[in-house]
C-alpha cells in the first residue's frame, strides 16, 4: 500500500505595512503612575508629530526623586539626540530641576523621553513619576529670521504660511524657481497693469546659458501713456555696420500703439535711454540664441497722462480753467461773455463742458457764443417802434417808442427807450415805464375853426373840424360825440321812451363825415348802452339827469375825421358869456322853411347866466303848458334875440368850451322852448356833474 502525500503551498504577494500616521496630540507617563514608580527602570518614549509642527509639551505632574544634577532618577528630553532637559524633584523641592506649569516647545517635529529610576532611593515607592500631555504646534516659518550661512531668506519675495509647511509666491511678472524659494523674470506670457515697474532680461547682468525667446507686455489703463527708461547696462549682441548695428541673431524688439505700427529692434552696447511711446500698451520681445554673448537688459517704465490738445478760445466768450496743458479725463468749460448764448449746431445749450479723452481728443467740440435778442419788441397800439442802436432786435439795441401823432401820444408824453437787456427782456430806461401806452388826444380837430363869425346863422363845418361828432339813429335823427375809442357820450332822451332803453340792435351810430348820406354808408353799432340810473322821464317833462354812454361793438382808430373830446376837469366852470361851439345834424331854417340839414352844421353861442335861463322858462310857462324844469345839473346857451341855436335832431350833440387849446365837452345838448326863439335858450346837460359817473361807468364796462 502506498501511500501518497499532496504538500499544498499558498503563494500570496505581500507588501510592508505603511507607516502610521504621526500622531498630532498624547500623553506620557511614568510606569505605575499614578502610583510610585518602582526602582531599577529605564523607559522610552518616542514622540513625532507630522513635518512642519513643533511638539509642545505640558506636565500636568511631576514628582522624581530630587538629587544633585538629577543624578539619579531623572526624566531626560532629547531631540534628534542632544539631550535639551533633565528633569527631577518636586514643585516645593529645594534641589533637583522641575520644569514647572510651563509648557516646553520641541525644536522640530520629534522629541525623545527617557525615564530612569536607581535602586538606592530611601523613600521606596514613595515619588510618584509625571504625567505630561503633548500636542503638534505649527511652525511659523515665514516669521524664522534669515540665517546667517549667507543662504537668504527662505522666499525671496513673498511667503506664506500653511498649516505644517510654508509657499513661496512671487509678484507680478515673475515666476518661482525650481527651487521653490527664489523668484525671476517671468519670461514669456506675463502683463504688468501696474502704473510703474522694473523689468529686466533672464539673468541680467549675466548672459543666460541658453537661448531666450520672452515676452513682455505692459499694458495700463487707456489714457495713459507709457515711457520706457533703459539704464546704461545694456547688451545685446550685434554685427556693425555703417550704418550702424544690425540685429541678425539676438533682439529686443519693442512694438506699441497696439502693436500696429512698425515695431523697433534694439541691440548693441549702447541703451537707447528713454522711449515716449505714446501707447497704454507696450510688447517687447527678447530672442538671442545659444551662440553669441547677450548680457541683457534692465529697465523702469512710468506712465502718464494722455495729453489733448489745446482747446482754444471762443469768441465772446471764455474757456475755464486755462491751463498750460491739458491731461486724460481734465474738464474744461465754457461760459459766455453777458448777453451772449452758447450755441452748437443751431441749438442753444444752457452750459457747456468737454472732458479731454484717452485717445488725447476732447469729447466734443467748442461751442459757439451768439449775441442774444429780446425777439420783436411787443406792438405798440396806435403807434410804432423805431430802432435807435443795435441789430436785429440783438443785446444792448436801443428801441423808441412814438405815437401815431397828432392823434395820439405817449403816457406823460414823454419818448420811453427800452434797451435790450442780458436777460432777453426789452427793458425800459425809464424808471416808472414798463409798457408804453398810446392815449388818444382829445379835443385838438387837424382843422381848426379860426374866425369867430357873427351869429346869424348856422354855417357848414368843415372838415375834420369837428371829429368827435356823431350822428345817431334811434327813432330819428340824434347826436353825440367820441369820448373814447369805445364809448359814445349823448343824450338820455334819445335812447329811452317811456322808460324803456333802445336794444342795441335799434341804435345806429356814424361818424367821421361832414354829409349825412356818406354817414349813412358805413354803420357802427352798439355793445352796450348805460343810461344815468337817476334819469327818468316818462312824460318828457323831466330832463334832469340827461345823460348816456354808449360802448361801440368795435375799437376806434382815431384820425382826422374820428377824435374824441376832452371830458371836463375836475372842478371846471362855465362863465357867463364864454362863447362855446355847439354843432349837429339838426333842423335848420331855410328860406322861412325848417329842414333837416344834410350837412354838419355848427354855431358858436354863449354860455348864459343861470338866473337869466331860470327867468326865461318861468316866462315860457306863462305861454305854453309842460315845460320841463330847470336844474343845477343843466345850463342854457344862446342869444336873446333868439335866431341862433340848437333844434331838433341836434339832441345828445356836444357844446365845447375851449381851455389851452383843447376843446371839452361842456355840455349835451338836451331841451329848449323854442329853437332860435326870442328870450328863449337852448338847454345843455351840464357835463362836468356827471365825471365820476362817467369814469365809472367806462372803468367797469
Amino acid at each position: 500500500m502506498y501511500l501518497s502525500r499532496f504538500l499544498y503551498v499558498s503563494l500570496c504577494e505581500c507588501s510592508p505595512l505603511p507607516e502610521p500616521e504621526p500622531q498630532m496630540y498624547g500623553e506620557v507617563q511614568s510606569p505605575l503612575y499614578p502610583q510610585p514608580y518602582p526602582p531599577n527602570q529605564q523607559e522610552q518614549w518616542d514622540l513625532v508629530v507630522p513635518e512642519g509642527y513643533q511638539i509642545q509639551l505640558t506636565f500636568t505632574h511631576l514628582d522624581i526623586e530630587a538629587s544633585v544634577n538629577c543624578y539619579y532618577d531623572s526624566l531626560t528630553v532629547f531631540y534628534k539626540e542632544k539631550a535639551l532637559w533633565k528633569f527631577c524633584g518636586s514643585e516645593n523641592s529645594a534641589d533637583g530641576h522641575h520644569p514647572g506649569n510651563q509648557p516646553i516647545l520641541s525644536p522640530g517635529n520629534s522629541l525623545t523621553l527617557i525615564f530612569q529610576s536607581d535602586s538606592n532611593n530611601p523613600e521606596v515607592h514613595q515619588n510618584l513619576g509625571f504625567s505630561a500631555q503633548y500636542q503638534a504646534i505649527d511652525i511659523d516659518e515665514c516669521s524664522v529670521p534669515e540665517p546667517g550661512d549667507g543662504s537668504g531668506p527662505l522666499c525671496s519675495q513673498i511667503c506664506l504660511n500653511t498649516l505644517g509647511s510654508y509657499l513661496c509666491s512671487c509678484h507680478h511678472g515673475y515666476e518661482l524657481r525650481s527651487d521653490l524659494r527664489t523668484c525671476v523674470l517671468s519670461c514669456g506670457g506675463g502683463i504688468f497693469d501696474e502704473p510703474e515697474g522694473h523689468l529686466f532680461s533672464p539673468e541680467y547682468p549675466n548672459h543666460p546659458p541658453h537661448a531666450v525667446a520672452c515676452q513682455y507686455v505692459i499694458s495700463v489703463q487707456e489714457g495713459f501713456t507709457i515711457t520706457l527708461n533703459f539704464t546704461d547696462n545694456f547688451h545685446i549682441e550685434s554685427m556693425d555696420s555703417p550704418e550702424g548695428p544690425q540685429c541678425l541673431h539676438h533682439w529686443l524688439e519693442v512694438m506699441a500703439s497696439d502693436f500696429n505700427e512698425q515695431p523697433t529692434k534694439l541691440c548693441g552696447r549702447t541703451s537707447p535711454g528713454l522711449i515716449v511711446t505714446n501707447s497704454n500698451m507696450v510688447k517687447l520681445e527678447y530672442h538671442i540664441d545659444d551662440e553669441g554673448q547677450s548680457n541683457g537688459w534692465s529697465l523702469d517704465y512710468s506712465t502718464h497722462r494722455v495729453k489733448c490738445p489745446s482747446p482754444g478760445s471762443v469768441a465772446k466768450g471764455r474757456v475755464t480753467p486755462n491751463l498750460s496743458e491739458y491731461l486724460f479725463r481734465d474738464y474744461i468749460y465754457v461760459r459766455c461773455d453777458q448777453g451772449y448764448k452758447l450755441m452748437m449746431n443751431g441749438r442753444e445749450m444752457e452750459s457747456f463742458s468737454s472732458i479731454c479723452q484717452s485717445n488725447g481728443q476732447w469729447h466734443r467740440p467748442l461751442p459757439e457764443c451768439h449775441i442774444i435778442d429780446c425777439g420783436e419788441p411787443d406792438p405798440l397800439l396806435n403807434g410804432g417802434v423805431a430802432f435807435l442802436s443795435g441789430f436785429q432786435n440783438q443785446y444792448l439795441s436801443v428801441i423808441q417808442y412814438r405815437c401815431n401823432e397828432p392823434f395820439y401820444s405817449l403816457l406823460g408824453d414823454a419818448n420811453v427807450n427800452f434797451t435790450c437787456d442780458a436777460d432777453r427782456k426789452w427793458r425800459s430806461t425809464h424808471e416808472v415805464i414798463d409798457s408804453p401806452r398810446c392815449l388818444p388826444v382829445c379835443g385838438q380837430p387837424t382843422n381848426h375853426i379860426d374866425v369867430y363869425q357873427r351869429i346869424f346863422g348856422g354855417q357848414d363845418a368843415p372838415d375834420n373840424a369837428i371829429p368827435w361828432q356823431v350822428l345817431l339813429s334811434v327813432r330819428g335823427r340824434g347826436g353825440g360825440m367820441v369820448i373814447g375809442d369805445r364809448w359814445i357820450m349823448t343824450a338820455a332822451h334819445l335812447l329811452v321812451e317811456r322808460g324803456v332803453v333802445a336794444s342795441n340792435e335799434s341804435v345806429r351810430i356814424f361818424m367821421g363825415l361832414n354829409e349825412v348820406k356818406a354817414l349813412k354808408k358805413s354803420p357802427l353799432f352798439a355793445a352796450s348802452i348805460h343810461v344815468h340810473p337817476e334819469y327818468n322821464n316818462p312824460n318828457d317833462v323831466d330832463y334832469n339827469n340827461d345823460i348816456a354812454l354808449i360802448k361801440l361793438n368795435v375799437t376806434l382808430t382815431f384820425d382826422s375825421s374820428v377824435m374824441p373830446v376832452c371830458l371836463p376837469e375836475p372842478g371846471a366852470t362855465y362863465d357867463t358869456g364864454v362863447m362855446g361851439l355847439v354843432s349837429g345834424f339838426g333842423l335848420t331854417k331855410e328860406n322861412d322853411r325848417q329842414i333837416l340839414t344834410n350837412q354838419l352844421k355848427y354855431v358858436y353861442l354863449p354860455v348864459v347866466d343861470q338866473q337869466t335861463c331860470s327867468d326865461s322858462v318861468t316866462s315860457a310857462r306863462i305861454r305854453k303848458n309842460n315845460i320841463p324844469d330847470l336844474t343845477n345839473n343843466m345850463f342854457c346857451a344862446g342869444l336873446p334875440e333868439g335866431g341862433k341855436d340848437s333844434c331838433q335832431g341836434d339832441s345828445g350833440g356836444p357844446f365845447t368850451l375851449t381851455k389851452d387849446g383843447r376843446q371839452w365837452a361842456a355840455g349835451i345838448v338836451s331841451w329848449g322852448v323854442e329853437c332860435g326863439g326870442k328870450g328863449t335858450y337852448g338847454v345843455y346837460t351840464r357835463v362836468a356833474n356827471y365825471l365820476n359817473w362817467i369814469k365809472k361807468t367806462m372803468q367797469e364796462n
